[in-house]
């Protein structure tokens, strides 16, 4: 389970882009909402935060998983 918060600012936003909440968007189940630091909203699965990885290039890449030994790929 997540803190609800978003650690990942500065350079880190840069290669891992936060997953952004739509206007009007509603949480549902385990999919929340959380609000990052500059006030932006961002969605959090069991209060982890979610990203992209910005070097993925095509849908179903999934080259950010275990980077660092930290980021995994979301699995609901």
């Amino acid at each position: 389970v997540g803190s609800g918060k978003s650690a990942c600012n500065g350079p880190c936003i840069t290669n891992w882009p936060a997953l952004k909440v739509a206007e009007g968007a509603r949480p549902m189940g385990n999919y929340t909402i959380i609000t990052r630091d500059d006030g932006t909203k961002q969605w959090a699965y069991k209060g982890a935060p979610l990203y992209y990885w910005s070097k993925d290039a095509k849908a179903g890449d999934k080259t950010g998983d275990g980077v660092n030994g930290a980021w995994k790929v979301a699995r609901p």
